[in-house]
């Protein structure tokens, strides 16, 4: 009894089961639109890499960039050298940022730069936000968008809307930086009180209420679909409520300051009711 042979994989037949010739097959590949839509499928396949590419170094950016905002908010004061550990830890994180630049650089050059500006705005936004914290530390100044811009590779491009975009979130990191400022020293950041004598002699209050006042008079009406013009109703109220807490924590230190004689620190001895229950 003879076993049957099963036929190679990879023959193609007609529907009779006879192989059909190979002179056929070659027509096909040389087919004048084969080379067309192999180039087709080539250029998609670039494509879909190069934005993947871009996507994961915006993504690093950003986990970046909240690492550096974390470590400066340890910082206690405005315009002094930042503490030896921390600025080592900023240097790090800020190095393996422009590692990242690097090396999606060559993928975001010409026409690129604008076809790809949504798969890497969200990093460079928060990229905004660490550089422009860190650089408000050290000189209470806000960075300019030619700063900001000469920080990135050339190919790079910081456009408006991301630079408007990193500072609108700048001010909730101020916020945070005042409160808990103002709840570990009790003053408030950059406050010289009675000794300010001159116009830059001012608080961190002072400041955010100067940029509320510059975005409120921001015109964003032309802005139609663009980045800008989809995030800046929602910024703006969380903007608002920033500073809103902000002078709220200060009205209460005020007030508390004044009801309590000059030189009162708390009783740690006194009896507050005695021992709390552990469970």
């Amino acid at each position: 009894m003879s076993i049957p042979t099963r036929e190679m994989p990879g023959v193609k037949r007609h529907h009779d089961g006879a192989e059909k010739a190979q002179a056929q097959e070659q027509d096909v590949k040389t087919s004048p639109f084969m080379p067309m839509f192999e180039n087709f499928r080539d250029e998609l396949d670039e494509h879909h890499d190069r934005r993947e590419r871009i996507i994961k170094a915006s993504r690093d950016i950003t986990a970046a960039s909240k690492k550096i905002i974390f470590a400066l908010q340890r910082v206690r004061s405005l315009k002094s050298t930042i503490p030896p550990k921390i600025a080592s830890e900023v240097q790090a994180k800020a190095s393996a940022m422009q590692e990242q630049f690097a090396l999606i650089a060559p993928d975001l050059t010409g026409i690129n730069a604008w076809r790809y500006q949504r798969q890497i705005s969200g990093g460079i936004q928060e990229y905004m936000e660490a550089i422009s914290f860190q650089h408000y530390l050290l000189n209470q100044t806000l960075i300019t968008l030619e700063e900001a811009a000469q920080s990135l590779p050339e190919t790079i491009t910081l456009t408006g809307d991301d630079y408007v975009l990193g500072i609108f979130d700048l001010v909730g990191e101020l916020m945070r930086f005042a409160i808990t400022t103002m709840a570990t020293t009790g003053s408030l950041p950059g406050s010289k009180g009675e000794e300010a004598t001159t116009v830059d002699d001012r608080d961190i209050l002072i400041d955010m209420r100067s940029l509320r006042t510059s975005f409120q008079a921001l015109d964003t009406t032309s802005c139609g679909g663009t980045g800008l013009g989809k995030d800046v109703e929602k910024k703006m109220e969380v903007m608002k409520t920033c500073v809103e807490k902000v002078e709220t924590a200060v009205y209460g230190m005020i007030i508390r300051g004044r009801e309590r004689p000059k030189g009162w620190v708390p009783d740690l001895t006194e009896d507050r009711g005695g021992a709390v229950e552990s469970y």
